[in-house]
């Protein structure tokens, strides 16, 4: 959806309520787990095609039950997928929020860098009428010194 400017705030009671709504998510998840990069990489990966084969095999151990070890827990397994299939949607859900809360982000970063630019060269040019005002053009200009005079263009409206 194209915006024109973000114009919003969020209140400490708003962070409050956020902050308590991220941690009923996982008081209601208590079985959430951390993974390390190695754990992760040895793991079987689950996509739609692995979804749908652990959804047949659980048909299979409904109707065959005849075919399976007795030491083989049918109901865990049937929990584990049920599980599977709660957490694919809770991730979704999860992953459409962290989308749109980065590109929020994104955008309004940018909104505040384009008028901390404009903020930079008014400082600058006053400073050269205003000694006093030297000072805080280094220091804004502190940002830029790693990169040279590669200052990014702001974005100029075709006429």
């Amino acid at each position: 959806m194209p915006y024109e400017n973000i114009s919003a705030t969020l209140s400490d009671q708003n962070m409050s309520d956020i902050k308590t709504a991220i941690a009923t998510i996982r008081a209601n998840m208590p079985f959430l787990i951390s993974l390390t990069t190695d754990e992760r990489r040895k793991r079987f990966k689950m996509g739609d095609k692995s979804l749908a084969f652990v959804s047949n095999s659980i048909t299979v151990t409904q109707n065959n039950p005849e075919v399976l070890p007795g030491n083989f827990n049918a109901g865990e397994f049937e929990k584990d997928y049920n599980l599977t299939v709660s957490l694919t949607e809770v991730l979704s859900l999860l992953e459409q929020l962290s989308e749109q809360v980065d590109d929020t982000l994104m955008a309004v970063g940018s909104e505040s860098m384009a008028s901390s630019l404009l903020v930079y060269d008014f400082v600058k040019t006053a400073a050269k009428h205003s000694p006093g005002l030297k000072s805080v053009a280094d220091q804004l200009g502190e940002r830029f010194k790693s990169i040279g005079n590669r200052r990014p263009k702001t974005e100029k409206t075709a006429v």
